[in-house]
């Protein structure tokens, strides 16, 4: 299912979720106090374009927790909401069910990305 659900998924809405990781990072990279959080934006930039096949592993520490808070106050929620969203929609099908377990678990990355690792 790795292959063939990571074409499927970059050809049916994993293009766009990149894209918004993509351009969130950019805009994180804008500033020099940003560049750290952009390229972490990077990282998982890739895990949206191909999710299939691929664990996400959160660990942790005082500041993981403090970068965390920053990125969610800016970024993480319309991000999360985006994510979440799209998983709703693809859950609605049977067939698109794998589909938003993919955006659920990009939405819960959305959310706390730094202290994850990806897998």
């Amino acid at each position: 299912m790795g292959c063939l659900g990571n074409i499927l998924w970059f050809i049916f809405g994993g293009f766009i979720s990149g894209l918004t990781w993509l351009l969130a990072s950019l805009l994180w990279c804008i500033t020099i106090i940003g560049i750290p959080i952009g390229m972490q934006c990077f990282k998982f930039a890739g895990l949206c374009f191909f999710p299939f096949g691929k664990e996400v592993v959160y660990g942790g520490g005082a500041g993981s927790l403090i970068l965390n808070i920053f990125w969610i106050v800016i970024t993480g929620i319309p991000l999360a909401i985006e994510s979440a969203i799209f998983g709703a929609l693809c859950c609605m099908t049977i067939i698109g069910i794998p589909f938003g377990l993919q955006h659920f678990k990009i939405a819960k990355l959305a959310l706390m990305p730094f202290g994850a690792s990806i897998r």
